[in-house]
């Protein structure tokens, strides 16, 4: 089937962790295209939020679905809801995702499980759910939303990276076993983007000096890619069946010299990982917003302007409670 009359057949979308950010864009460039979209979260207030903006600021209408997708049950009950009410699903992309950062020694053994939960769990449960209707209709796309963290493991993100790898492994060998069907699946690799999610990202060890270097460079142009751009390039990868898309000039540059040089890869990562906060011992996980207010610092607030902005227009800010206040430990609810 040609790219073309593959743009023309899907029907129907589900955007797992389509509620904010990335994922809300990746909703809104699915539904702009006249795809009859669902999206589903684990936060009832934040999924009607984002119908309700979705549907008042660009004149979309969507579906929205409480879901977590941890949970593999409760994945496929939802699979189940969206084939009976739209009669399929032509497209299922992935988003959802937990971001951690924090040095080794902050790190506990449920923040690894809590990433892969989401991160490759999720998207087996989503695949696994979807699947059998797209064969029984002979057509269907799935996208995965990866990261370069999950080809270049990067310091201080160490359940994100372990998480993403699994996605980008789980994600190429479903295109390769679907070999002989017109159902592909599209591992996305995206760099650092501007969508706000460090607001919702958590941090430990110096949870404000752990914000202070992730929020500037999700933030700042050379370093990060504007979101809406990235979502349209996602979607059309999905869309055209591709096997794989790297987004972001820097992305693409540490992919091909991670691949030609591993070992001097591994080690610049080392000697980066020197200049990052060392921290403490395992202690209070902290939500981004809350962070942002500790650390206080005028300096990060400027530069990190464009991703407030994006945080604001992308539903990254929780209304209901503020601008963060979340601390805890261990799994995030």
């Amino acid at each position: 089937m040609s790219p073309t009359s593959a743009l023309e057949r899907p029907r129907t979308a589900l955007v797992a962790g389509g509620s904010r950010g990335l994922g809300l864009l990746v909703a809104r460039e699915l539904a702009g295209r006249g795809l009859r979209t669902t999206i589903c979260a684990r936060d009832p207030e934040e999924v009607e939020r984002a119908v309700r903006q979705l549907r008042q600021d660009h004149g979309l209408e969507l579906q929205g679905l409480v879901c977590d997708v941890a949970d593999g049950a409760a994945v496929r009950q939802m699979v189940r809801e969206v084939e009976r009410e739209h009669g399929g699903i032509d497209v299922a992309i992935h988003v959802a995702g937990v971001i951690q950062a924090g040095p080794l020694t902050a790190v506990t053994e449920d923040l690894f499980r809590e990433a892969i939960d989401i991160m490759v769990w999720g998207p087996i449960h989503l695949a696994l759910a979807v699947l059998p209707g797209m064969r029984d209709r002979g057509f269907g796309r799935l996208g995965t939303v990866t990261s370069i963290g999950g080809v270049v493991s990067p310091p201080h993100l160490l359940p994100y990276a372990t998480a993403k790898f699994g996605a980008v492994g789980f994600s190429q060998g479903l295109h390769a076993d679907l070999a002989g069907t017109d159902v592909t699946a599209t591992t996305i690799v995206p760099g650092l983007m501007r969508t706000g999610s460090d607001r919702h990202a958590l941090f430990t060890g110096d949870p404000a000096k752990e914000y202070a270097w992730f929020s500037v460079a999700a933030s700042l142009p050379l370093l990060s890619m504007d979101a809406e751009r990235a979502a349209r390039l996602m979607v059309d990868a999905v869309l055209g069946g591709r096997p794989m898309v790297i987004l972001t000039p820097l992305a693409k540059v540490a992919t091909r010299f991670a691949a030609l040089a591993p070992s001097t890869t591994t080690r610049l990562l080392r000697l980066a990982s020197r200049a990052l906060p060392t921290g403490s011992g395992p202690g209070a996980v902290v939500e981004g917003s809350t962070a942002r207010r500790r650390l206080g610092s005028v300096v990060v607030d400027r530069l990190t302007t464009l991703g407030t902005r994006a945080a604001q227009r992308f539903n990254e800010v929780n209304t209901r409670e503020g601008d963060g206040r979340v601390e805890k430990r261990g799994r995030r609810d």
